[in-house]
């Protein structure tokens, strides 16, 4: 494991491993993530085995509305959410149309749940990555989330390429997820963004 700080070409260098295949921890608004390739199964295998994680979908972190958009469906309640809350901590979930992604990534439900961070390194490392990236919390599964990259270290066994440390996490707490379906909304998870926040 290789650990630097968030500067341009330590992100350059956190993406290229991504694009061959590498599993890297970054920070995001919310806490930090572990990801790599969402294309990539045996990367993504990694992931799992590293966080020790039950069978649960993993979700995507997108440079944009529009790299979002070309994974899951995005009715018009979707989009306008987006909209108001991307980039941040809303997570959205809905039916994938991108069927090159492989079905260990949604674990065969046929959805996905996909957010653009309001962080600059992982908008950064995003979008050199191809646009698309793993972005799951850098835990074993059930543990608290990490919010530095010192958390991380105790947390999580570096059996991860590359480390990036961009200091604290701004939230300090984990994306609020939604669930969208025939343009009907469902709360799966109410953290940095409230109920009220949302509109619902």
């Amino acid at each position: 494991m290789e650990e630097f700080r968030c500067t341009p070409s330590a992100i350059k260098k956190a993406a290229e491993a991504v694009l061959k295949g590498g599993v890297v921890v970054y920070p995001t608004d919310t806490v930090y993530g572990i990801g790599c390739d969402p294309y990539n199964e045996k990367a993504i295998l990694r992931v799992i085995k590293i966080k020790a994680r039950e069978e649960k979908p993993l979700p995507v972190l997108c440079s944009s509305i529009e790299e979002a958009s070309k994974l899951v469906k995005f009715p018009p309640k979707a989009v306008s959410l987006a909209q108001k809350f991307w980039p941040g901590p809303l997570t959205i979930v809905s039916k994938i149309i991108d069927k090159r992604l492989p079905r260990i990534l949604s674990v065969g439900t046929g959805k996905l749940g996909v957010r653009v961070p309001d962080h600059e390194c992982a908008l950064a490392l995003i979008k050199l990555a191809g646009g698309k990236l793993v972005g799951t919390s850098a835990n074993k599964s059930g543990l608290k989330s990490p919010t530095s990259a010192e958390e991380v270290k105790k947390v999580l066994p570096s059996v991860y390429d590359i480390l990036l440390d961009g200091g604290n996490t701004p939230l300090k707490a984990e994306s609020t997820v939604i669930e969208i379906v025939d343009d009907k909304i469902k709360v799966l998870r109410e953290k940095a963004i409230s109920k009220r926040a949302l509109g619902l």
